[in-house]
Formats: C-alpha cells, sequence, structure tokens
C-alpha cells in the first residue's frame, strides 16, 4: 500500500488566513499587554537591571523591582476589592476637574506670595530670586517649613504669617472634593437595583459588579432578583 501523503502546497491556500488570523490575535494580546498597567510595572521593573550595564550607579535602581510585589494582588485573589478601587476611581475621575480647577488657584497663590516675598525681603533675606521667593512659598503654604529661608522684616513675616494660615485652610479642599464624590459613587451604589439585587445561588453574596454573570468569591452564577 502507497504511503498517505499530504500535499501541504495545496493547503496553504486555506491555512494561509488561519496562520495570519492567530498571528494578528497573538499581536493584538501583547500589545495590549505592553500598554496595561501590569505590563508598564514589569517594563519598571527590568529597566534598571540593564541600565546598570551603561550607568553603573543606576544599580541602586534595581529597588523599583519591588513594584513587582503588586501582582500578588493576583496570587492572593485580592482582585475581589477591585470594585472599592474601582469606586475610588470614578469619584477621582467625576471630581477631576475640581482638582484641576483647586490645583491652578494654589500655583496661582504660591507664585502670588513668592512675588511679594521676593519684593518685600530681597537678596539680603536669602530670597534671592523669584524661583527662590516661589520655592519658599510652596514649603510655607504646604506647611513643611524646612527654615532654610526665613523671612527677617516685619512685613516679610506678617505675608508669612498669612501664607502659613492659607495653607492649613487649603489642605481641607480636596478631601472634601474627594469625599463628596466618593458619596455620591456610594448613593448611586446603593441606589442600583440592578447591582443590589445580584445574589450568588451558592453563597449568596452580594455588591457584584454591573456586567457580573458569576460570584467573584466562589465562582458560582449569579442570581438576578
Amino acid at each position: 500500500m502507497a504511503p498517505c501523503c499530504i500535499d501541504w502546497n495545496g493547503c496553504s491556500p486555506f491555512c494561509s488566513p488561519l496562520n495570519t488570523c492567530s498571528g494578528y490575535t497573538a499581536r493584538q494580546i501583547r500589545r495590549r499587554y505592553v500598554f496595561s498597567f501590569y505590563g508598564v510595572v514589569d517594563l519598571l521593573s527590568i529597566l534598571p537591571t540593564y541600565i546598570a550595564f551603561f550607568y553603573p550607579s543606576a544599580v541602586y535602581l534595581i529597588v523599583v523591582r519591588i513594584m513587582r510585589v503588586l501582582r500578588v494582588f493576583r496570587i492572593l485573589k485580592l482582585l475581589r476589592y477591585m470594585g472599592e478601587a474601582n469606586m475610588l476611581y470614578a469619584a477621582l475621575l467625576q471630581a477631576r476637574r475640581k482638582i484641576l480647577v483647586f490645583l491652578f488657584s494654589v500655583t496661582t497663590l504660591i507664585i502670588i506670595f513668592g512675588a511679594l516675598m521676593f519684593i518685600i525681603e530681597g537678596g539680603q533675606n536669602g530670597f534671592d530670586n523669584i524661583p527662590q521667593s516661589i520655592y519658599w512659598a510652596i514649603v510655607t503654604i504646604t506647611t513643611v517649613g524646612y527654615g532654610d529661608i526665613v523671612p527677617q522684616t516685619p512685613l516679610g513675616q506678617f505675608i508669612a504669617g498669612i501664607a502659613m494660615i492659607c495653607g492649613y485652610a487649603i489642605i481641607a479642599v480636596p478631601t472634601g472634593i474627594i469625599g463628596a464624590e466618593l458619596m455620591q459613587q456610594v448613593q448611586e451604589r446603593s441606589k442600583n437595583p440592578k447591582l443590589e439585587g445580584s445574589e450568588c445561588t451558592s453563597c449568596k453574596a452580594t455588591g457584584h459588579d454591573l456586567d457580573a454573570r458569576h460570584c467573584k468569591y466562589c465562582g458560582h452564577l449569579i442570581h438576578q432578583k
């Protein structure tokens, strides 16, 4: 009996599209991974190793590999807390315009205080230029207070006191903005009947995502009330 042979050249018109599709899918998966969160973490973790070949002093950057500890979320199944993390992310996303306006206002205030202190104190008291005065304003308004530059004139000390009071006053602003948006996210989550009504048929757990079909705790199907 003659051996059975397969003409692969004749099959190539049919196999080629399959190979092309599989190759395209693999490239898409790799591209998504490269730009994903864990892809960036892996990149930042291995870069110091190769940079150290050209710049030996960069060997200390290997400590950045500690970022790979973030993968413990997958190992220990801590992804069940991603719902709360998504809620916080949504709150920050909703408050982004308010936060930007707040940062712009604080930056303007810092520039004004820095310019005033440069005019009032001058170089003889350590305020040699406006950028250095702006640095002092940042340190003062953020209530850090290194003390490397200190106003000497009574008017400068009065302006410094106002800057310190403003620094304490503006601390509560971003906290209130993010807190209000977070409370709004919590209220919307509690008022959503689809989200509140999702219940696992096995462990009776609730609070699943809107598009969830399986329980994030035990893996069984979710019963929608």
